[in-house]
């Protein structure tokens, strides 16, 4: 007759689990089961806990890295990287610029975070399938393949949010810009991963995938310069003209509201180009940056009106008789 209780050889070894079963339960099953049931189970929910802390710990000190201190405040994080934000904005300071900052540090930290997140339980995954004793070769060679054929599939998505990540971290631009993208521009009112949307003049909103931008107009970055075209008939006066052009714009720009926005007083570069009915007079202005429109619209009010006054000829259309001066 077999004896109902046998002891394992495993139980001999001082310290394992075996051992501690068997003084527990005198179960020979149970001892020899005891690492797969309670061993590993312990290792793997070690794991576990153990990626999912270290998993909270870097989004916690991610989610810290980009909070922004106060308004207009610069988050920890976009402190090391290049800030290309307007003069404008950051000289008032307003939500326009905490807005750029904030969507800025939110999609880099929302990059990090994911990445952390791959990271981290990508390792737990391998070390639980480890201590599974599941063969990690043919899992790693068909993740391989799907991941290939994902790529071709979903090439685009991919490029956009790479552009997008290249975009954010060299503040190429960012809301409260005038950019001009190609098929669209427009002030933009959002910027993520994958799309930037844009308004327009017309108050259109343009959403524009990232990958797609090939070439970025900022209007916003730096200076700006406004240029004013004074078309003139053949028979003015180009030289009163050009010395009353020259009047008007520097007395306009040296007073309030102009003066706020010009950084050097205005150019007359002469005569920019002659038609079969025009002869256009062009001066330039720098000012600041998404001001030049403002500038433009008021020197060519006030430099149309002087040479109304100073009887200086406007051109007509072509068969049209040009009044004597």
């Amino acid at each position: 007759m077999v004896p109902l209780l046998q002891r394992p050889a495993c139980a001999d070894d001082s310290g394992t689990w075996c051992q501690r079963v068997f003084d527990l339960t005198n179960n020979d099953w149970l001892s020899r089961s005891a690492d797969l049931l309670i061993a590993k189970p312990a290792k793997i929910l070690l794991i576990l806990a153990v990626a999912f802390v270290i998993r909270h710990l870097a989004h916690r000190a991610i989610h810290r890295l980009t909070r922004t201190s106060g308004e207009g405040g610069v988050p920890t994080l976009l402190r090391p990287l290049k800030e290309r934000a307007p003069n404008t904005l950051i000289a008032a300071a307003g939500p326009l610029l905490s807005e750029r900052r904030s969507q800025r540090a939110r999609t880099i930290g929302s990059v990090l975070r994911s990445l952390t997140s791959f990271v981290v339980l990508g390792i737990a995954f391998v070390l639980f399938i480890g201590e599974l004793g599941i063969n990690l070769a043919p899992i790693v060679a068909s993740a391989g393949i799907v991941g290939l054929a994902l790529g071709f599939g979903a090439q685009n998505l991919v490029k956009d949010f790479l552009s997008g990540i290249f975009m954010m971290l060299e503040d190429q631009y960012g809301v409260g810009d005038v950019v001009d993208l190609g098929e669209a521009s427009g002030v933009v009112e959002a910027v993520g991963l994958r799309v930037t949307t844009l308004r327009d003049v017309s108050g259109t909103v343009w959403y524009v995938r990232n990958g797609e931008v090939l070439r970025v107009g900022n209007k916003s970055q730096g200076y700006a310069v406004a240029v004013v075209d004074l078309p003139l008939a053949h028979g003015a006066d180009i030289a009163k003209a050009t010395e009353l052009a020259a009047s008007v714009a520097t007395s306009a720009t040296a007073e309030p509201p102009l003066a706020e926005n010009v950084i050097d007083p205005p150019v007359v570069l002469g005569v920019e180009s002659v038609t079969a009915d025009t002869v256009t007079l062009r001066l330039t202005v720098k000012v600041k940056a998404g001001k030049q429109w403002g500038v433009q619209r008021a020197l060519h009010g006030a430099i149309k009106a002087a040479f109304d006054q100073a009887g200086i000829p406007a051109p007509y259309p072509a068969g049209r008789p040009i009044p004597p001066v």
